[in-house]
């Protein structure tokens, strides 16, 4: 078994590399990084334009019948040149959920104009007062006739203010356990009695509390069974616990390889990388790095192979997103206060990159499902341990 890349994924992996690097000119990052917000309506359909949006959907559905490793290095490079691309990847997420179980109602409505990047769609999990427990969702949607009441909140609604759609879980059976008692909907955002309000993150990310007050929607909304929600959610968290972050660490380590081998201006002596700690902390964040796209690519290749990565896929998530926190740590310790001059300050070293990956890095290990909530599913599912 390896994962090495073959040449014709190699090549396409090279032409992604080359499109970003044409695009985000540095006037573009500072822009969104400015406003918060990771996504650009303009970037979003260069991406369709580019056929980079869902390349391994059929032709059926606008794809180009692309393998799963076309797909890998596609998620790949857009982490590595930290593309502003959430919105879109929920979008498709939620698409592909509709693709496989919508109506086809839903699907006339939805997967075209996701296709075409004119239909977005942002994730309405996690709760005010229940954290990484989605299944505890007090959202209540009630039905009256063909229509359903929605009422309760949303945290962490990342895009939900500029979003079409939010993919939400509500709680439809308050007399069964949390598991059995929820259905997903799919809310346009422009009904009556939605609500989205900002909250900002410590890396500088606007996310979103968002309301539900009253808000009324035809049955033809619903995705999935009346109280199967919880098996509905399980494909969209499924493809969001297989993720990987080893593109940000090796988006860190070129910027810490930058800086430990040019020659400060300010001295005129040997550059850091002569130091033997400087050294050793940037091996340390090469095999961190190594061991994540591993991990990652291990999933890949299970995907491939017609297995679910069910324990696999928190394993490649749980460590790549503590490696990360470890290594950004690692990197403005070796760098020094210098390190904590950001990504504004035209004195910052790297142009800030070190500030802000430690700050970002602190939400990942949260992002999809907590550390604790991923070892929890490696625990069960992976090694069979009971719950207690």
């Amino acid at each position: 078994m390896h994962f090495q890349l073959d040449a014709a994924t190699a090549a396409y992996r090279d032409e992604v590399a080359a499109h970003l690097e044409e695009v985000l000119a540095p006037d573009f990052e500072e822009r969104v990084y400015r406003s918060g917000v990771a996504h650009d309506d303009d970037f979003a359909k260069g991406l369709v334009d580019k056929h980079y949006f869902a390349p391994d959907w059929s032709e059926e559905f606008g794809g180009q019948n692309r393998n799963h490793w076309d797909a890998q290095v596609l998620k790949e490079q857009m982490m590595r040149f930290d593309a502003p691309v959430y919105l879109s990847e929920t979008t498709r997420m939620v698409a592909s959920i509709i693709r496989e179980i919508g109506t086809p109602t839903l699907k006339d409505r939805i997967l075209a104009g996701a296709l075409r990047g004119e239909i977005t769609i942002a994730l309405g999990f996690t709760e005010p007062e229940c954290g990484s427990d989605v299944a505890a969702a007090a959202t209540k949607a009630v039905r009256e006739g063909d229509e359903w009441v929605v009422n309760g909140s949303k945290m962490f609604t990342t895009n939900g203010h500029i979003a079409d759609y939010i993919f939400l879980l509500a709680r439809t059976d308050p007399g069964k356990p949390n598991h059995k008692g929820l259905t997903m909907f799919l809310v346009p955002c422009t009904t009556p009695g939605f609500e989205a309000q900002a909250v900002w993150t410590l890396s500088g990310e606007r996310t979103n509390i968002t309301f539900f007050s009253d808000l009324r929607i035809a049955d033809e909304w619903r995705v999935g069974e009346v109280d199967g929600g919880w098996q509905v959610l399980s494909l969209s968290l499924q493809d969001e616990h297989a993720s990987g972050w080893g593109p940000h660490l090796e988006r860190l380590l070129h910027h810490a390889e930058h800086w430990a081998t040019t020659i400060p201006a300010t001295t005129g002596g040997a550059p850091p990388m002569h130091e033997p700690d400087v050294r050793r902390r940037i091996a340390r964040v090469a095999m961190e790095h190594e061991v994540s796209m591993l991990l990652q690519r291990r999933c890949v290749w299970m995907i491939e192979q017609g297995r679910i990565p069910v324990a696999e896929g928190p394993m490649s998530k749980v460590f790549s997103t503590e490696a990360l926190e470890r290594a950004s740590q690692d990197v403005v310790e070796m760098v020094g206060p210098d390190a904590l001059r950001s990504y504004l300050d035209p004195t910052a070293p790297e142009r800030g990159r070190f500030d802000h990956t430690m700050r970002f890095a602190l939400g990942t290990t949260i992002y999809a499902g907590t550390s604790e909530v991923q070892r929890t599913i490696i625990a069960q599912r992976g090694l069979g341990l009971p719950r207690q």
